[in-house]
């Protein structure tokens, strides 16, 4: 394939296209590409150029995402293009969100073949994940699409840096979303990732209030960049207060990479303590992730306290829910999608080769 006419744009008065899918509203000519670098203007259109090629297909936990309270321990089927709207310096996918080559797209698939794979290794859904799919909607609602016509969910990870004109469409073609809150301050996402706090506060307020698309949330802490207890303050408490006290809220662990290494990994004291911040704050479901905890990567019953998923890592270990996900000791619904027993995926990564259908 060589691409598909893109959507979300218009005519500029001097003659430009501007391209209208995320707030960076690029302004190009003819043969120019956007920021997110795979949509081009090409004559008197936007194209996309990575419709149908990926980066490669791999079959995770769902946990992995990480979603929590979304089908829980099945396996889930993988994928990512190139280029990303966002450029941020600790970026741990860089080799395939900031790559500007399009043979590092080795795999040609089709919605189709996409689809049929997952249907066929008995994957529950499909993420499109590793670079934003805000940059490849096309693309990704097409997927989409096809795998709801095999049952299959479909997931989003995301930076949540998309327009209101386009959030709409992603979202409605996603059953579940983790958005990353990269930090709680203008300051850090202008210097860190080139983007702006505002637009990500509206996409995850729009997804939470406007959508039936199930959302968690993922903050990357950074020592000595967004890991204050004032900062983690803040961030709870407009969690809290904009998306209720049970919606997942992740802390994971950062560690040095792309153009950010002269920070230290996380230490987890920095986790737990983040953690608790949200807990106190009165969120029910925080999680800390990139370490080995099991404790406290384990889910409780925000009724009696009792534990209700454990996990060893990305594996269950424990299970304490009805079919329906609800605890078993005081009938206390567990906020999230659940049906029927867990999977029992684990932990496992399986690569995946595309063949037609």
């Amino acid at each position: 394939m060589m691409g598909k006419t893109a959507r979300y744009w218009n005519w500029s008065d001097d003659g430009r296209i501007t391209c209208t899918l995320c707030p960076r509203l690029c302004s190009l000519r003819d043969g120019q590409r956007g920021m997110c670098f795979v949509r081009e203007r090409v004559g008197d259109a936007l194209m996309l150029d990575t419709y149908g090629r990926s980066s490669g297909f791999c079959i995770d936990p769902i946990e992995k995402k990480p979603l929590n309270h979304f089908y829980p321990g099945t396996p889930v089927l993988s994928f990512g293009t190139a280029g990303c709207n966002l450029a941020c310096k600790f970026c741990q996918n860089h080799d395939i969100s900031k790559s500007r080559q399009q043979d590092s797209l080795a795999s040609h698939a089709t919605p189709a073949m996409i689809a049929h794979a997952a249907a066929q290794a008995g994957c529950t859904s499909v993420a499109y994940t590793y670079n934003d799919p805000v940059i490849f909607i096309e693309y990704a609602t097409d997927v989409a699409a096809a795998c709801r016509d095999h049952h299959i969910k479909n997931v989003a990870v995301t930076a949540g840096y998309l327009s209101d004109h386009a959030r709409p469409e992603f979202f409605n073609a996603m059953d579940a979303a983790n958005i990353d809150l990269k930090a709680f301050s203008e300051d850090f996402y202008f210097k860190l990732t080139g983007a702006h706090i505002a637009p990500v506060l509206d996409t995850i307020r729009y997804a939470v209030h406007e959508t039936d698309c199930w959302v968690e949330l993922t903050t990357l802490l950074i020592p000595d960049a967004n890991d204050s207890d004032a900062e983690l303050h803040a961030l709870s408490e407009w969690v809290i207060d904009t998306c209720g006290p049970n919606i997942p809220l992740h802390f994971t662990a950062f560690h040095p990479d792309h153009k950010l290494t002269d920070r230290p990994r996380t230490p987890e004291h920095t986790l737990i303590r983040a953690q608790e911040i949200a807990r106190k704050t009165g969120l029910n479901h925080v999680y800390i992730g990139n370490v080995k905890n099991h404790a406290r990567q384990s889910t409780y019953c925000s009724g009696c306290g009792t534990m209700l998923i454990g996990r060893d890592w990305h594996a269950l270990d424990h299970w304490h829910l009805d079919d329906h996900g609800t605890c078993l000791t005081c009938n206390t619904p567990l906020p999230g999608q659940f049906d029927g027993p867990p999977g029992t995926w684990g932990r496992k990564r399986q690569p995946v080769r595309l063949t037609r259908p």
